[in-house]
């Protein structure tokens, strides 16, 4: 069989893999133990499955190939974080990101080669979106980081943040694949309350994440809570107005049980006045939510400024007076261009 021709191998199921199996005159749970290598072990080669005999080996070398990533370059901040770029199997490259604290280390996840949306304020955004991330490579990104905390930082992979390039719930049944491998306990046997995925605001897909009881935790890109301004800066939004957000995270809550994170970036003069926090807090009040007030990070654009510290101070003391929790984020990985917004690699190979 021509190599064109073959099948990369983790796009089967556990059941068409003992269907394989048992149509070449083999026992069905080889299917397991191969599904087994791939999806706990991460292995990326047949030759590895030391478990399996020479015959079978060579069978699914016959019929199959794993695609799988490679970190082509690697990058390490001054505060530890780790930027990788990642070559995917037919020479495209995406970027995550590792980043570590005292207590943890987190992986921030691609889900496409650039991204679907245009919000003006990002790197990623300015890169055309060329494709999806299948699940073995969103899968592939989460194994190298797991390593890599352990290599580095001497201990397994603690959270998982769907915030690198791409808009996650447009390559929604790819995502939720991933994540099940990721957390099943014949994957990786992360639990899914370490996982958190981030949209911009898609609200059909919210609530059909809500529909489908998935068990991670939802983040907003919101930025204000004002549909004029907020549509200026995701230009997106006037497909996905306000409204329709606002009922989508209602449907969230009542269906799940779980709150919102509002990720939101305060820029000087544009939406750092009190009408903004005004806005932003009764934003709030339609459903539990805690909010992230997120440090921007420079994308070679000036229209986009840091807001002045007393103007994210009167951001916070707003909120915390109606009793919403809030954080101020502070950038990680920004002189090595892998802060929030930064990402925004070569993708499309030279």
């Amino acid at each position: 069989m021509k190599p064109e021709t073959k099948k990369d191998i983790r796009s089967l199921s556990l059941e068409d893999l003992r269907l394989f199996f048992t149509e070449n005159h083999d026992q069905a749970f080889r299917g397991n133990q191969v599904y087994q290598w791939l999806w706990q072990k991460g292995i990326h080669n047949f030759e590895g499955m030391t478990n399996l005999s020479k015959s079978t080996r060579s069978l699914l070398e016959t019929h199959f190939v794993i695609n799988h990533i490679d970190i082509d370059q690697q990058q390490k901040s001054n505060d530890g974080t780790i930027k990788n770029a990642v070559k995917l199997h037919d020479n495209l490259v995406v970027e995550s990101v590792l980043i570590p604290t005292a207590t943890r280390t987190t992986a921030c996840v691609s889900s496409q080669v650039g991204c679907s949306l245009d919000c003006k304020f990002c790197a990623t955004a300015k890169i055309k979106r060329m494709r999806n991330l299948n699940a073995d490579e969103i899968y592939d990104q989460v194994v190298a980081m797991d390593q890599q905390s352990r290599l580095y930082f001497d201990r397994p992979l603690s959270n998982i943040v769907f915030m690198g390039m791409g808009e996650p719930l447009m390559n929604y049944k790819n995502l939720i694949n991933a994540i099940d491998k990721i957390t099943q306990s014949e994957g990786l046997g992360m639990s899914p309350s370490r996982i958190t995925v981030s949209t911009s605001g898609i609200p059909k897909m919210m609530m059909k994440m809500a529909d489908d009881q998935v068990r991670f935790g939802l983040a907003v890109s919101l930025h204000s809570a004002r549909q004029e301004l907020r549509q200026q800066l995701m230009p997106f939004a006037e497909k996905f107005p306000l409204n329709d957000l606002v009922d989508a995270i209602k449907y969230w809550h009542e269906k799940t049980a779980k709150p919102v994170t509002y990720e939101y970036v305060v820029w000087k003069g544009i939406n750092d006045g009190d009408e903004d926090i005004n806005a932003l807090v009764d934003f709030c009040k339609i459903s539990p939510c805690k909010v992230n007030l997120i440090e921007y990070n420079p994308i070679g654009d000036d229209q986009f400024l840091q807001a002045d510290k007393d103007r994210i101070q009167a951001y916070e003391s707003a909120l915390e007076a109606e009793r919403i929790t809030v954080t101020v984020r502070r950038s990680r990985g920004k002189d090595i261009d892998a802060a929030c917004g930064q990402l925004a690699n070569k993708a499309e190979g030279e």
